[in-house]
């Protein structure tokens, strides 16, 4: 059975320096600034569906890259307040973003791979290729 696999694993192996630097971990998926949305990877008989929740995110703000069999979803996001007040001035950035990579596997038609986004759900389709769809079976007869 093919299945889709995270490319990328972060402390897949935990060291000593883990919990010596994990208030400056740089690669943990928990830094400050970044939230990992949920995903779910379905598959049935046509291919597989990715959906990802990222409430308040809009469909612009995503960028999907697909390059061979690697899919990669990201989105970046930054805001700037400020007010200015007779004695004081306030400022206040926000910055955020995260990314996500699949590898894909060999039986995905990548020219038909599709996304929507609805509801603050981005719903990516990755269909299977015919020859990799179950067949029918058939009766062979003996001539």
């Amino acid at each position: 059975m093919n299945t889709l696999v995270k490319a990328y694993r972060p402390n897949s192996f935990p060291t000593l320096f883990d919990s010596l630097f994990s208030d400056v971990d740089f690669f943990a998926d928990n830094r400050a600034g970044l939230s990992m949305p949920a995903v779910n990877v379905k598959e049935d008989t046509e291919g597989f569906t990715i959906e990802l929740a990222a409430p308040g995110v809009k469909k612009e703000d995503f960028k999907i890259n697909l390059d061979e069999k690697v899919l990669t979803i990201s989105t970046e996001s930054k805001n700037e307040e400020s007010e200015e007040k007779e004695n004081y001035t306030r400022k206040e950035f926000n910055y955020s973003s995260f990314s996500r990579t699949f590898r894909l596997p060999k039986t995905i038609d990548t020219d038909k791979v599709d996304a929507n986004h609805e509801n603050g759900v981005l719903k990516i389709t990755l269909p299977k290729k015919e020859e990799a769809k179950p067949k029918e079976p058939r009766l062979i007869t003996v001539g």
